[in-house]
């Protein structure tokens, strides 16, 4: 199973999203592969905001090595289920969609 958690920036929710769901997918034994994605261009290359870091460590997971992204129409193709963090995100993520599987993840 492939999932990309997507938000505005990727630098707070979706990296949050992404290391918490691989970190209980790994306890679980699942073969889940987890990504993140922004629907904003302003972080790429950048890692998550320091406070997201915390929360996360706070919480024994480490998202401090990933590394933000923009998402891309490519990615209906390389994930199963694409779940975005509010309204602002869905319109941006459908606007992208090419056809009615893309719409479906």
């Amino acid at each position: 199973m492939k999932i990309l958690m997507v938000c505005l920036g990727n630098i707070c929710r979706s990296p949050l999203a992404e290391g918490v769901t691989q970190h209980l997918a790994d306890k679980e034994g699942l073969d889940w592969q987890i990504d993140s994605a922004g629907t904003g261009d302003w972080h790429i290359g950048q890692g998550p905001d320091r406070r997201s870091v915390k929360v996360a460590h706070n919480y024994g997971i480490d998202i401090s090595k990933q590394i933000c992204r923009l998402f891309r129409p490519s990615d209906f193709d390389d994930f199963d289920h694409i779940l975005v963090m509010d309204k602002s995100n869905l319109s941006n993520v459908l606007a992208m969609a090419r056809n009615d599987a893309d719409v479906k993840k």
